[in-house]
């Protein structure tokens, strides 16, 4: 049985940000291997567990639903090297207001330990004072010499915050890249419980690479996989100051469905069904335009995929200290593994749109 809290300290623990995912896919490779029949990869990088059905269909044809959920994270890029220390690029919206002060590592020729430098307020203007200061003024100090620094360091190298999963109360926890690895938990969830479960469809978990990037894994996954639906999985603002209240989500209030033209209707209607059949709370989203999310991009590719979102709330996005609670990461899966069982072989007869016969 797979140890929620210790599989998310991995994931979370892990760096990997946009474009550089390899060390979570090798562990995620290793977690799934018992979970799923084989793996895939496409050339982007992202990586699809298969799971082959467990009882067959009347017609024998194999229908395919798509998980996914990113892999990556945000982080820093090497830009410039000054007198030992090191100017950045952002890599995904890094939030300049939180940086000042981070422990991180640079991941060099070696990795190395490093703090967001700041000059003392007592040397600043006060109309200085009051600015947060921009990427460009960012240095990233490891305590080496210029020379040392140069040996060790190269333009374009990775920075990533260095901090390790803090357990809260209340079966919460902090990190930093929970954004998006509380939901690469929950497939994990899911196909753990799937292994003790029938189905008929073909189950493709795919982590994909270069979310923050611009949906990009989702782009080259989907038109791999060819799914006949998919669940993208994504985090959402939990409720907290600051955050108006018809944004944010209480946090072990269970996961959201996502609604609006991003989405198909009647695969949304079949995850309520799913939802209030196995008595798991399914909050709804609003949302007019583009989610922002891995089911932009999924949608439109071939010709169509019906999708659905479903997003785990969190606090403190996009920062080293994202805040979620275990119980909607467990929530959340335990959705995925039932919709997934009772998916049927009429299934997409159930969700297809009434189209006029052709004249």
């Amino acid at each position: 049985m797979l140890d929620l809290k210790a599989h998310l300290k991995q994931l979370v623990e892990t760096h990997a940000p946009s474009g550089h995912e390899a060390p979570i896919r090798a562990l995620l490779r290793d977690t799934w291997r018992d979970r799923v029949d084989t793996f895939e990869q496409d050339k982007l990088g992202s990586l699809i567990g298969i799971k082959h059905p467990t009882r067959t269909t009347p017609d024998q044809t194999i229908r395919r639903i798509m998980l996914s959920a990113h892999m990556d994270e945000i982080g820093l890029m090497v830009r410039e090297i000054v007198d030992g220390f090191l100017y950045v690029h952002r890599i995904g919206g890094v939030d300049a207001r939180v940086m000042l002060a981070q422990p991180v590592l640079v991941h060099g020729k070696r990795p190395l330990p490093g703090i967001v430098a700041s000059v003392p307020p007592h040397l600043l203007s006060h109309e200085t004072r009051q600015k947060y200061p921009t990427f460009n003024e960012f240095v990233i100090d490891v305590g080496l010499s210029d020379a040392e620094v140069r040996e060790l360091v190269s333009i374009g190298d990775l920075i990533t915050p260095d901090v390790s999963l803090l357990e809260l109360q209340g079966r919460k926890v902090a990190a930093k890249a929970l954004d998006d690895r509380a939901c690469v938990a929950a497939v994990s969830v899911c196909l753990d419980l799937l292994h003790g479960m029938q189905h008929a469809w073909e189950v493709c978990a795919a982590a994909t690479v270069q979310e923050e990037t611009g949906l990009l894994g989702a782009k080259t996954a989907t038109y791999f996989l060819k799914p006949d639906i998919a669940i993208a999985l994504d985090v959402n603002f939990g409720k907290q100051p600051g955050v108006d209240s018809d944004m944010g989500y209480e946090l072990g209030g269970g996961p959201i469905l996502g609604l609006g033209p991003n989405f198909h209707l009647k695969l949304n209607e079949q995850l309520r069904k799913t939802a209030k059949y196995h008595e798991i709370k399914l909050n709804e989203e609003p949302l007019p335009g583009n989610s922002g999310t891995d089911a932009w991009a999924i949608q439109v590719s071939q010709s169509g995929i019906p999708t659905a979102l479903l997003s785990i709330p969190i606090r403190n996005m996009h920062s080293p200290v994202e805040t979620v609670d275990l119980r909607d990461i467990e929530r959340t899966g335990r959705l995925l593994a039932h919709f997934i069982a009772d998916l049927d072989a009429d299934f997409l007869q159930t969700i297809a749109y009434n189209r006029p016969e052709r004249s």
